[in-house]
């Protein structure tokens, strides 16, 4: 089956909300994912910024799989990150290349704007997750921490 990868813009919000809901479906976080959906207007506004990257893979009219990713201007020299944030593909089409090649299509966007690195997390026994990532990159053990906004 033929997988086409494609960047979403201001004008898919319907095509978002389909990727959200195959987030929420992939990591069953219904709590992040399946409530207070964004309106129509934000996902215009935010998948219109340059910073935003959201890529589908659709099998047909059907998306099968997708990342959305941040480029980070930095500050110490004159150059950009891109954290991906959220990848997942359907368990039904997984082990068929989707998630390599949504990550080469972000590596051609990260060599077209000079962006220094991509980089992504994976949690402690996705053992699938951290195969993929090291096949692509190298490993760095580090350690994350939540910080709430408020004081």
């Amino acid at each position: 089956m033929s997988v086409a990868i494609r960047r979403l813009g201001p004008n898919d919000g319907e095509r978002m909300r389909a990727l959200n809901a195959l987030f929420e479906t992939v990591f069953g976080d219904s709590a992040s994912y399946g409530r207070d959906k964004p309106g129509d207007e934000y996902l215009r506004r935010v998948l219109g910024r340059d910073e935003i990257i959201a890529l589908v893979a659709c099998a047909g009219d059907e998306i099968v799989g997708g990342l959305v990713a941040y480029v980070l201007e930095k500050l110490e020299q004159e150059r950009s990150e891109i954290y991906i944030y959220d990848l997942a593909v359907a368990e039904t089409h997984r082990r068929q290349g989707i998630a390599t090649a949504l990550i080469g299509e972000l590596q051609g966007h990260a060599a077209r704007i000079g962006a220094w690195v991509i980089y992504v997390q994976a949690d402690y026994g996705d053992e699938p997750a951290i195969a993929l990532y090291e096949k692509l990159g190298a490993r760095e053990d580090v350690m994350h921490f939540d910080i709430s906004p408020r004081a």
